[in-house]
């Protein structure tokens, strides 16, 4: 299981990368793959789409390695990279995806559907799927900052810090966006524990 690297690591990978080393770009490949690709995957909700982003984040870090100047952290950059790649993703799809989203409101029998299909993340566990399911439709309603900030706090355990780095925001507009999203997501799922009663 690969983990991510030190600092003296990463100076020594970013000096290889960018003189075209090609070991060392499989090397950042192997080390931070699981993170684009779960963070994408908490953005976008869907597995195939995560995979696709996670191939274009490497493809541009490979193109813009020489352009890494080394102000924030390499990871800080790649989660970047990533979550400009996933939110470009979603603006070219609402805008081909919006005549069928409409049409996907309406059954068979042109019914109103209201429920969406359910979205289960991988590596959640047999018994934790029909929690796992609502908890990311959820997420899925909150505000697109809000998202970001939860998903990289909760899914990737990101420090508030780590958090504001990443969206270039302060540490309190982290904390803001954090007590927003949980009181959404509070609400959203306040239903669902009354059933439970």
């Amino acid at each position: 299981m690969h983990t991510l690297l030190t600092v003296l690591e990463e100076e020594i990978l970013i000096a290889r990368l960018v003189d075209g080393d090609k070991d060392a770009f499989v090397s950042l490949f192997e080390s931070y793959k699981d993170k684009v690709y779960n963070t994408s995957l908490g953005i976008l909700r869907n597995a195939r789409d995560a995979e696709d982003i996670t191939q274009e984040v490497f493809v541009e870090i490979f193109l813009s390695i020489q352009h890494f100047k080394g102000k924030s952290k390499l990871s800080t950059w790649i989660y970047r990279i990533t979550i400009s790649k996933a939110l470009d993703h979603i603006r070219r799809n609402k805008r081909r995806k919006r005549f069928a989203f409409i049409t996907s409101l309406f059954g068979e029998k042109g019914e109103l559907v209201t429920d969406p299909p359910d979205f289960i993340h991988l590596g959640v566990t047999v018994e934790n799927q029909e929690l796992s399911a609502i908890l990311f439709n959820a997420i899925s309603k909150l505000p697109q900052s809000q998202k970001i900030a939860f998903t990289l706090c909760k899914t990737e355990d990101l420090s508030y810090e780590e958090t504001a780095d990443v969206m270039n925001i302060s540490v309190s507009a982290v904390e803001s966006l954090m007590f927003r999203a949980k009181q959404n997501l509070r609400i959203s799922l306040a239903d669902y524990y009354k059933e439970l009663d």
